[in-house]
């Protein structure tokens, strides 16, 4: 077993390791089946919604994503083959993984009250990383079975209430090209968790570069012309409304995941809906996601810094790829409150079903020339 001492955090201080600024390369969509399509039709734009409005409205008739399968990165690899043989050359990457796992690990110096578990394999230069499923079921289980707070909401309303915020924020076309009647009649529309648009960038912390895919929830007006150029994305988020300085310590806690999220897909602006104990929405407020970490050190309780989040992120992964080679399957662990990551091998050959039959036989074909 290897392991990566996390702490102290200040010995990942100073200047942030270098960036490299994440590109959309492809992207792909989930329609309101969830069903795959490998285009952009399940993108969204943003339009306010409504201040007044009660989140917990259609929460009875709420079309939840059964999520409880184990997909591995299958979409993820789906959309690498497509770029691949549009291009006519192998994804070049060190790591290739979902967003989620990238938040997990960056916001590790930070974040003491949660463990995280990851299944990696090495395969033709480049690890690739999925959560554990079987640990991601049990904290479900856990998080759920938690006793609800007295008179105040389920765990589940309160997620609920975030996809409600989308869903009254979002509008299948540009403003202008939208009805009167549609945008004033989100608050009746069924709340539905299947579709999603996601965005697959490359991008690099130090010396490691990644291709990491993650959904993007809204334009806030269009796609530029020139590919290079960055894209105007807007990440939606809810939150209680701050109203001591314990709310505040909470927040700003919050906004650790809420940068991390949008910093790895390069989301420019993240708009919150801030909401009252019993899910009224009350105001909206911007914020540019490159501002957060100064402002946070600056006018915040100072409970986490950006350039340690990086610096620690660009040590852990180039370690990692020297702890991670060779045939097999890897687990990447951090238990609560633990003060290292622990890496062993759990599987001395194969890939764990983390890379797909279609996937391993597309790289087949390509090592050989054969299109």
């Amino acid at each position: 077993m290897s392991k990566f001492e996390i702490g102290p955090p200040d010995r990942f201080g100073g200047k942030s390791a270098a960036i490299r600024r994440p590109k959309e390369i492809a992207c792909f969509s989930y329609d309101d089946e969830h069903t795959y399509h490998p285009d952009d039709s399940s993108m969204r734009w943003y339009y306010p919604p409504r201040l007044g409005a009660d989140l917990s409205s259609g929460f009875d008739t709420f079309h939840k994503l059964d999520d409880t399968a184990d997909d591995h990165l299958d979409s993820l690899l789906k959309t690498i083959i497509a770029w691949e043989k549009e291009n006519g050359t192998k994804c070049d990457a060190d790591i290739i993984t979902w967003r989620g796992m990238m938040t997990k690990v960056m916001a590790t110096p930070f974040d003491n009250f949660n463990g995280f578990e990851m299944n990696a394999t090495y395969f033709q230069g480049t690890i690739f990383i999925e959560e554990n499923h079987a640990y991601k079921l049990a904290q479900w289980q856990s998080q759920r079975s938690q006793p609800k707070k007295r008179g105040g909401p389920s765990q589940d309303l309160m997620s609920f209430w975030g996809y409600k915020f989308e869903t009254l924020s979002l509008i299948p076309q540009p403003w202008d090209a939208t009805s009167r009647v549609y945008i004033e009649g989100r608050e009746q529309e069924i709340v539905n968790n299947h579709a999603q648009y996601c965005s697959v960038v490359k991008t690099g912390i130090g010396k490691a570069k990644l291709v990491i895919g993650g959904e993007v929830d809204a334009l806030w007006d269009s796609k530029p012309d020139d590919k290079d150029d960055p894209i105007s994305w807007v990440e939606l988020k809810t939150s209680e409304e701050v109203q001591s300085d314990r709310d505040m310590l909470k927040f700003e806690r919050k906004l650790l995941k809420f940068w991390i999220q949008s910093f790895l897909l390069g989301v420019p602006k993240i708009i919150v809906g801030f909401r009252s104990k019993n899910g009224i929405l009350q105001r909206l407020e911007e914020l540019e996601t490159k501002d957060i970490p100064g402002n946070v050190k600056r006018k915040g309780k100072g409970t986490w810094d950006g350039n340690m989040c990086i610096n620690f992120t660009a040590s852990f992964l180039e370690w990692l790829k020297q702890a991670i080679h060779g045939d097999g399957v890897w687990r990447i662990r951090r238990k609560e409150r633990s003060p290292a990551i622990q890496v062993y091998k759990i599987e001395e050959s194969g890939c764990g079903g983390i890379l797909s039959a279609e996937f391993l036989t597309w790289r087949e074909q390509l090592q050989t020339g054969e299109k």
